[in-house]
């Protein structure tokens, strides 16, 4: 099971982006997803984070700004991200930890990654 990210795209300072991350198949349970970005040559960041009761984390540059979300029935994740500047262009990636079944009936439990989507902000 892969996640899958969209959302991304090119927008003005100020203005706002919805990114999305689902599970590419079935999944029975997850722990904890978040978001982290990533520049060139820069270490990727942790952004967001919510655990299965809805707990919410954020990195002091992005808090009041980003909004991290589930929709447990569509089993998706959200960020929402306002008010965007030019230093939050970056490569953004969903991270989870996916509890689910494959083919052969295993259990698996597995650090998923999106492939990452690209977040450019205009000034």
């Amino acid at each position: 099971v892969q996640l899958v990210e969209s959302g991304g795209g090119l927008v003005q300072a100020g203005g706002s982006l919805r990114l999305s991350c689902a599970p590419s198949g079935r999944i029975f349970n997850n722990n904890r997803m978040a978001w982290y970005r990533q520049a060139p040559g820069k270490q990727r960041e942790l952004v967001a984070s919510i655990t299965l009761d809805g707990t919410t984390n954020y990195a002091d540059s992005v808090k009041g700004r980003f909004t991290i979300s589930k929709d447990n029935a569509k089993i998706t994740w959200y960020l929402q991200i306002d008010s965007l500047k030019p230093e939050d262009t970056d490569v953004y990636y969903c991270n989870a930890d996916l509890l689910y079944y494959d083919d052969s009936g295993n259990y698996v439990a597995e650090d998923a990654w999106g492939q990452g989507t690209q977040v450019t902000v205009s000034s």
